[in-house]
């Protein structure tokens, strides 16, 4: 069952190039924002896990690690509310992830937008939009062809 679903990417190359092509120019723009990778990072692997995209969070994980993102820090991700290993503007950039993700519920409410908008700049908090925007994006596309995450254990267990 769903073994044999469509691989979006693979069947519409042109609109997946359209899409990578976006990605870049969000990189680009959270770049001159003076974005960093690790909070770049963060918000993806963030995104991604909420979204339930493995493929993703694979993805994120690897590039948050390059980064130097800790793997201790990592898994705090999920508990960020109750971890004391984020920062003042890595909490609010996390905030503002789960309001673009779950937006149909409740936008971006405004104690959201205050908060980030008290910690970033204008073009730090575009810049932060559009990564989500973008990875919210692949994480439907990945999760809808069931993107395969093959296991890196050597040895069975």
């Amino acid at each position: 069952m769903g073994e044999h679903r469509v691989h979006l990417s693979k069947s519409a190359p042109t609109a997946y190039k359209a899409l990578d092509a976006f990605a870049k120019s969000v990189g680009a723009v959270a770049a001159d924002a003076g974005i960093d990778a690790r909070l770049k990072e963060l918000v993806q692997v963030h995104a991604s896990q909420l979204n339930g995209c493995a493929y993703c969070v694979r993805v994120h994980v690897d590039r948050a690690q390059a980064a130097g993102v800790s793997s201790d820090t990592l898994m705090q991700l999920s508990v960020w509310r109750e971890s004391g290993v984020f920062s003042d503007r890595e909490r609010a950039a996390l905030e503002l992830t789960e309001a673009f993700t779950f937006i149909s519920e409740d936008g971006v409410p405004d104690d959201v937008y205050d908060t980030a908008a008290e910690l970033f700049t204008k073009d730090e908090y575009v810049a932060l939009s559009w990564i989500l925007v973008s990875i919210n994006a692949f994480n439907r596309v990945a999760i809808a062809g069931r993107y395969p995450v093959p296991s890196r254990d050597d040895v069975d267990v």
